[in-house]
């Protein structure tokens, strides 16, 4: 069984890095702070809950995970870190010429990630054609879409919905980053969507609010049994933009930016003050307890793969 302080353990590392990476990339900067609020999320996910097998990376009953909000990729590339999809070589390259590491994910499978994205308002309906192939394959595989709270003023999200509620998909998982803020300001302002927990459950789907940056309550909402089992589920992840760095929380300005020497020290003292020593900046590799949750996963499926 994971225990939480290995979660957060897990989290306080990808954000710790997350911002040693942004400062490798200046000039040009990084999205900082749309990764930044996601960082529980993707560790939950990527430590506790995704069947995957990063030395079979092409397994067919491995879980699908999409980052719709393609923004996000720090998060999603210090996770994939984590779970030994990547090196901490080839993370450490991010945003360099020939890197398989852009600004927002690049269809790599191999290196797990599942599609290209950056142009909000697709990752839904993807997820919605990965859910019925695994449906119609007589897979067991569950498919999860992360997108953000802004994402969802693209009228593409709601189709997929709709239609995600009539196929009656219960093996896709739909994820939001309530984190109010979008590119161009507040949610709230640009385009307000009211309560997202009500607009999804209108829609059919089964739905949790939750605090984004609580493991604990992440990893219920994740597997808890559902109440409507004939539905998808939405887990809305109340966030904050910049999370664990106070001249970022918040901030819009950190949407994209860059991040002075005088900056990133700033940051560093304050999650030392969280919790995290200089001495744990290393990063590290997938923990075994970790890879070996996902191989004995892929092992009960062997025969049917």
């Amino acid at each position: 069984m994971i225990q939480l302080e290995t979660l957060e353990s897990m989290a306080r590392r990808m954000r710790l890095t997350s911002l040693s990476l942004t400062l490798g990339v200046a000039p040009q900067g990084a999205h900082i702070g749309p990764a930044l609020s996601i960082i529980e999320i993707c560790a939950v996910l990527y430590g506790a809950v995704l069947r995957l097998d990063p030395q079979k990376p092409f397994w067919p009953e491995r879980d699908r995970f999409l980052l719709s909000k393609g923004h996000g990729a720090l998060a999603l590339y210090t996770a994939l870190t984590e779970a030994g999809f990547l090196t901490p070589q080839e993370l450490h390259a991010y945003e360099t010429p020939d890197s398989l590491l852009s600004g927002q994910p690049a269809m790599c499978v191999e290196k797990g990630m599942e599609i290209s994205s950056g142009s909000l308002g697709h990752g839904l309906s993807i997820g919605i054609g990965m859910a019925l192939a695994g449906r119609k394959t007589q897979r067991r595989y569950h498919t999860y879409v992360l997108m953000g709270d802004g994402e969802c003023n693209e009228g593409t999200v709601w189709e997929a919905a709709m239609a995600a509620a009539h196929f009656k998909l219960n093996n896709l998982v739909a994820i939001v980053d309530a984190n109010g803020l979008q590119s161009d300001g507040c949610c709230s302002t640009v385009m307000d969507m009211g309560s997202h927990q009500a607009k999804w459950s209108s829609f059919g789907w089964e739905t949790r609010s939750v605090d984004g940056h609580n493991v604990a309550a992440l990893l219920d909402a994740f597997s808890a049994p559902r109440t409507q089992p004939d539905r998808p589920l939405a887990v809305i992840a109340a966030t904050v933009k910049g999370k664990g760095v106070s001249f970022m929380e918040n901030n819009n300005d950190w949407h994209n930016n860059r991040l002075t020497q005088a900056q990133y020290e700033a940051a560093i003292e304050e999650l030392a003050q969280d919790g995290i020593s200089r001495s744990a900046q290393r990063f590290s590799q997938f923990p075994s307890s970790l890879a070996a949750r996902t191989r004995g996963l892929c092992a009960l499926d062997e025969i049917g793969a």
